[in-house]
């Protein structure tokens, strides 16, 4: 899907592509390291499969859109069936996105593109999980009606996440 935003920036939601590998792990280091969330506590960064996002999201369920600005990577994010979770439960995964690409509505575009993917699939309910530290994420993900719970779901492996969210789809 190709947008114009503020009637000056083009940009372009579309599924990843192999090529995308090494741009999208740069991004989630880069974004990663700008808000302190290192691999010793367990964030995304440490993930052994970030180099290989491609053919992690190619799984049966699973997608990852990848964010053009003026043809430009500048972000993405996916959703897959949630590891050792219900079989009705999704998990919004991996949404990072450059600073320049921030505040022009490009991650609730992508969020509202992966809801309805997973509706389409089936899935009745949507997990995720962040870190405090990540206010402006927050903000969006209560925003789509996501709600918070107490404790998390699943088997994600991301210890140091401690804000889990819950959306009804």
């Amino acid at each position: 899907m190709t947008t114009a935003l503020h009637s000056t920036l083009t940009v372009q939601v579309r599924p990843m592509t192999l090529a995308d590998n090494p741009k999208i792990a740069a991004i989630i280091r880069k974004v990663s390291a700008e808000f302190g969330l290192t691999a010793d506590k367990g964030y995304t960064v440490s993930d052994p499969n970030l180099d290989h996002l491609y053919e992690l999201y190619n799984e049966t369920n699973s997608a990852y859109w990848v964010v053009e600005v003026e043809g430009n990577v500048v972000g993405g994010g996916g959703i897959a069936p949630l590891q050792g979770g219900d079989a009705d439960v999704c998990e919004l995964q991996k949404m990072y996105f450059l600073a320049e690409a921030r505040g022009l509505g490009v991650a609730r575009s992508l969020a509202l593109q992966a809801l309805e993917h997973a509706r389409a699939r089936g899935f009745k309910r949507c997990y995720l999980e962040t870190t405090a530290s990540l206010t402006r994420a927050i903000r969006l993900y209560e925003h789509l009606g996501f709600q918070h719970i107490d404790g998390p779901m699943g088997c994600t492996g991301h210890v140091d996440c401690e804000v889990t969210m819950l959306k009804a789809l």
